[in-house]
């Protein structure tokens, strides 16, 4: 009798609660087809440049972001402002040399240097050690019984007979294999005989950074062409081309020199900032990656999906929510809208917010992220193509959260709710790819709203004109049905699973 009328106490207040709750319906129909399609077109237009963070085209997106929220009458969400600055640091390649045996070779044709993982210095070695592959982790180790301290090492770019390089996040580790093998023994340089190595780069520039020096100094690296490796080995490059010779030391004198400075950058997050009502205190948050790839000469990547969907979808669910406050009916928690510079660099804008969070992140309920809804995944074999999205990331942190998702979506929006990207061996390691992550690793529940991966990804094609804005609409209107009764409910989503591993 006591579990029966512990039941019913339950189910009672749950009614009440469900009750008290107004109806999202009509604001939800404020997010359409067309709205979004209005800002897709500005946002993902040739005037914003492809919104490279810390750029002015980046600058230009987070002021129309900014205005929007403000038009809505959305407060700052960080103090008295809008945007959330944070610094960026950018390696600049002044010049590279190379020469052999007095023989000059020529940057961007015989050779190049991967500029964020080199550093300043001149240097040079009258014996180069040929160390095969480079490579040296459990399965081999080409550095066995050779002594390379203080030396130059030679290694070849390819991969050995037998290995395939890796998907997702694993591809950077294996990127870095040779570096970290060379690093570990005391090599002073590494030249990576590549046949492709030439990129033609107009600006020599390295990756991004939120840290002005490095964690890591690896020995300068220069990726090299036949024609120096052969100035180098001479009548040996045949042999060391299949990797013979292994361990062979080649009587050369190599002269390597680099020569760069560090850009002080600065980019932002734009906060706009819904004040609840009796649970004001507590926070949800809604967010999107406002940044893409920027430009090259005058080839621009549009980045409408990729993440110019998931950004004008928090303006149009900003928007419900505030035309709900205006009729009286507006949210019990706080809502944030968080739109993120930084992701395509290394989820730099959510990672600063996570570090530096305007409201507490143990009062935040639950961070729920879009990034890309406009397209369809042609992979995608099973089911009804027009009429599913991939829900990332909700059975992790809470068990409250994936029945608050699916209950909302039956009961409104009626998506294949496609779990796929939810498998912890999922080789594109979805998971840890957008900004949800960095709320995740404090422990904050997420749910992370995702098309799929197109030929369009990354590209210059990625174009307003190419989005299904019907099937972006629904998707939108099933983030904020969600958003709607987690900004209601009486208590905060609960936090009772462990972190996952979080490692990439």
């Amino acid at each position: 009798m006591k579990k029966l009328l512990l039941w019913l106490s339950v189910f009672a207040a749950s009614a009440a609660q469900a009750q008290k709750m107004p109806d999202p319906r009509p604001f939800a129909k404020t997010i359409t087809a067309e709205d979004l399609k209005k800002h897709l077109f500005i946002v993902a237009s040739a005037d914003f440049e492809g919104r490279e963070t810390a750029t002015e085209g980046q600058r230009k997106a987070a002021a129309y972001i900014e205005n929007d929220f403000r038009s809505l009458g959305l407060r700052p969400g960080n103090g008295d402002n809008y945007q959330l600055q944070y610094p960026v640091y950018q390696d600049s390649l002044e010049s590279a040399s190379l020469s052999v045996n007095g023989q000059s070779f020529v940057f961007n044709k015989d050779f190049f240097v991967p500029v964020s993982l080199d550093y300043s210095a001149e240097m040079g070695a009258a014996d180069i050690v040929f160390a095969g592959y480079g490579l040296s982790d459990s399965t081999r180790d080409d550095y066995k019984n050779l002594n390379v301290k203080g030396k130059i090492v030679l290694v070849l770019g390819a991969n050995p007979p037998g290995t395939q390089m890796p998907a997702g996040r694993a591809a950077r580790r294996f990127f870095l294999a040779r570096q970290e093998a060379a690093q570990k023994n005391g090599a002073a340089a590494l030249l990576i005989l590549q046949s492709t190595a030439p990129r033609n780069v107009r600006e020599p520039k390295g990756n991004m950074s939120m840290t002005e020096y490095p964690r890591t100094l690896f020995p300068n690296t220069f990726y090299i062409t036949d024609d120096v490796a052969r100035a180098i080995t001479r009548d040996d490059f045949s042999s060391v081309q299949n990797a013979g010779s292994l361990g062979k030391t080649y009587a050369a004198g190599v002269k390597l020199v680099v020569k760069k400075t560090t850009l002080h950058l600065q980019s932002s997050d734009v906060l706009g900032f819904l004040e609840g009502t009796d649970l004001k205190d507590q926070i949800l948050v809604i967010s999107a990656h406002y940044d893409h790839l920027g430009k090259r000469g005058n080839v621009i990547w549009y980045g409408a999906d990729d993440d110019g969907s998931g950004t004008v979808s928090v303006l149009e669910i900003a928007e419900a929510f505030a035309k709900a406050k205006a009729a009286g009916k507006g949210p019990r928690r706080s809502v944030l809208f968080l739109a993120n510079s930084g992701e395509e660099k290394g989820l730099f804008g959510s990672q600063y917010y996570s570090e530096h969070p305007t409201y507490p992140l143990d009062k935040t309920t639950a961070d729920l992220n879009i990034d890309m809804i406009g397209r369809i995944d042609p992979n995608r074999k099973i089911g009804d193509s027009t009429n599913y999205v991939y829900v990332v990331g909700s059975d992790k942190l809470s068990t409250e959260l994936k029945p608050i998702s699916e209950g909302n979506n039956k009961k409104y929006s009626k998506l294949e709710l496609d779990y796929k990207f939810d498998d912890p061996s999922d080789p594109e390691m979805i998971y840890y790819r957008s900004d949800h992550f960095n709320f995740a690793r404090k422990g904050v529940p997420i749910i992370f709203y995702f098309d799929g991966i197109h030929k369009d990804y990354h590209q210059p094609s990625d174009t307003p004109d190419k989005i299904n804005y019907d099937i972006m609409e629904k998707r939108a209107r099933l983030v904020f049905f969600t958003a709607w009764e987690m900004a209601n409910r009486n208590e905060m989503v609960k936090r009772d699973i462990a972190l996952p591993n979080l490692s990439r």
